[in-house]
C-alpha cells in the first residue's frame, strides 16, 4: 500500500515538474526540474528494476543535468528574450499540458490491461514524460530547451521499456544514451554561442 501510494505521488511530481518545465525561461529552474523528473522516473523505476539498476538510472540522469549546467554556466548571454513568450503562451502551454494529462488518464488504463505487469502509476508517468516531452520539442526552437524536450521524451521511453526488459546491457545502453545527448547538446550550445559571439565582433 505505502509502495502504490509513493508510486501516485512520485506521477503527480512529474505532472508538475514537466508542466513547470513547458513554462519556466529560467535555464537553473529547467535544469532542476529535469533532476526532479529523474528523480520520480527513479521512483517508478523500482517496480521493475533492482536498487543498483535504478540507481545508475538515477546518478546517469544527474550527471546529464550537471554537464548540461556546467556548460550552459559558461555562457554569459542570456536566452530568455530569444524567442517570444507572451502571457497568452503560458495559457497555451497549460491547455496542452493538461490535454496530454488527459489522453494520458484514458489511455494508461487500457494499455496497462493491454500488457499487465507493467503497473499503471508505470505507464501513466512514462506517458507523462513522452507526451510532455513531445510538446517541448513542438513549441520551441532554443537548443536547451529542445534538449530538455528530448531529455524527457527519452526518460519516458526509458520507464516504459525497463518494465518489459530487465537487462544489465541494455541499462547501460540507455545510460550511454542520455550521456551522449548530453554531450550533443553541450557542443551545440557552444558551438552555438560561439558563432553568436563571432556575428558581434564582426
Amino acid at each position: 500500500m505505502l509502495v502504490e501510494i509513493t508510486s501516485w505521488i512520485a506521477v503527480a511530481f512529474i505532472l508538475v515538474a514537466a508542466t513547470t518545465l513547458l513554462l519556466s525561461r529560467d535555464w537553473r529552474l529547467s535544469l532542476g526540474l529535469l533532476a526532479a523528473q529523474y528523480l520520480a522516473a527513479f521512483v517508478l523505476v523500482l517496480h521493475h528494476w533492482p536498487l543498483g539498476m535504478a540507481t545508475v538510472k538515477l546518478v546517469t540522469g544527474w550527471m546529464v543535468t550537471a554537464a548540461i549546467g556546467m556548460t550552459r554556466l559558461s555562457i554569459s548571454r542570456d536566452e530568455s528574450g530569444a524567442e517570444s513568450f507572451w502571457p497568452r503562451g503560458q495559457w497555451f502551454r497549460i491547455s496542452l499540458a493538461a490535454i496530454v494529462a488527459l489522453l494520458v488518464l484514458v489511455a494508461s488504463t487500457g494499455i496497462e490491461e493491454a500488457i499487465p505487469g507493467l503497473g499503471l502509476p508505470v505507464v501513466t508517468g512514462g506517458l507523462l514524460l513522452i507526451g510532455m516531452g513531445l510538446i517541448h520539442l513542438g513549441i520551441t526552437s532554443q537548443i536547451l530547451q529542445t534538449i530538455l524536450g528530448l531529455l524527457t521524451l527519452l526518460t519516458g521511453f526509458e520507464m516504459l521499456y525497463a518494465a518489459v526488459e530487465s537487462s544489465i546491457l541494455v541499462a547501460g545502453l540507455l545510460a550511454v544514451v542520455d550521456l551522449g545527448l548530453a554531450l550533443a547538446g553541450s557542443y551545440l550550445l557552444l558551438a552555438d554561442s560561439a558563432t553568436e559571439t563571432e556575428e558581434e565582433a564582426a
